[in-house]
């Protein structure tokens, strides 16, 4: 018996922005997904409009994985997170030891496939997965700020300035053309 999926669908029991007041929860499933189509559309946007090599469905593949580890560490808050280099060095020992136990729940002949899922490597699909990544909490604080929680505001600001810093020309092509359309309401979609 494995138990790999099972515990990726415990992933919408993980909930993030725990040091902040929501007023729509956000689980790590449904930040996943949404990092997934970001980085889907990151990737498209670097591959049909910017001429890169890169695989939308590779990015939107590791993309869903990209926070699994989570199901073992909790939701760690950026704040405490960065701390120091040595809270970070060790939350990142963590979530590494937790990928490799959760490869360990499935059948030898997955394992690679999944692995390279899981994989966190400084490539061009692991840059487009970081600014999705940031995309969906820069999209997660402008939704919170347009029910009118102001809790999201300076966060909304550092993840836009993060997101700018990260020099991403899909990002920045999806800041200029998709962004926007984030703070309108369904009738101003229309």
């Amino acid at each position: 018996m494995y138990h790999f999926y099972a515990l990726i669908a415990r992933m919408k029991f993980i909930s993030r922005w725990g040091l902040m007041r929501s007023t729509v929860p956000e689980n790590v499933a449904e930040h996943s997904l949404m990092t997934a189509v970001l980085a889907h559309a990151l990737a498209a946007i670097g591959r049909d409009i910017l001429h890169k090599h890169i695989d939308p469905a590779a990015c939107a593949e590791r993309a869903l994985f990209h926070d699994c580890a989570e199901i073992f560490t909790g939701d760690l808050p950026t704040p405490v997170k960065y701390w120091s280099e040595g809270l970070r060095e060790a939350y990142r020992e963590a979530e590494e030891h937790s990928a490799s136990r959760l490869l360990e729940l499935l059948p030898p002949q997955l394992r690679g496939t999944l692995s390279r899922a899981i994989d966190e490597r400084d490539d061009e699909c692991g840059r487009v997965v970081r600014a999705a990544d940031k995309l969906a909490a820069h999209i997660k604080c402008l939704e919170e700020i347009r029910m009118g929680n102001s809790e999201f505001e300076q966060a909304a600001r550092q993840t836009l300035e993060k997101l700018a810093a990260m020099k991403c020309e899909e990002a920045d092509y999806f800041r200029e053309h998709f962004l926007p359309s984030f703070s309108l309401t369904l009738d101003d979609l229309r």
